[in-house]
């Protein structure tokens, strides 16, 4: 099932598919939000901003709610 990560609840895993290059900073991609690495969502904030995610090259990121909106993923079956 495709969905973006800002839809994602806690403990969900999921495959990177697609990420928009001009509205993802460089930074990001730099640490591993790359299309094909898995992904898991660690916390959220009680608004919902921002999210907490692990990728699998062991990066741990802090992303904003309107940049997860871009990362594209299809959530992995547990």
């Amino acid at each position: 099932m495709k969905t973006t990560v800002d839809l994602l609840k806690i403990g969900d895993k999921a495959i990177i598919t697609h990420v928009d290059l001009d509205k993802i900073p460089l930074k990001l991609l730099e640490m591993g939000c790359l299309p094909d690495n898995e992904l898991e969502i660690i916390q959220i904030a009680p608004l919902g901003d921002p999210i907490y995610l692990n990728v699998n090259n062991g990066s741990h990121l802090a992303i904003r709610k309107e940049t997860a909106h871009e990362i594209e993923v299809e959530i992995l079956e547990p």
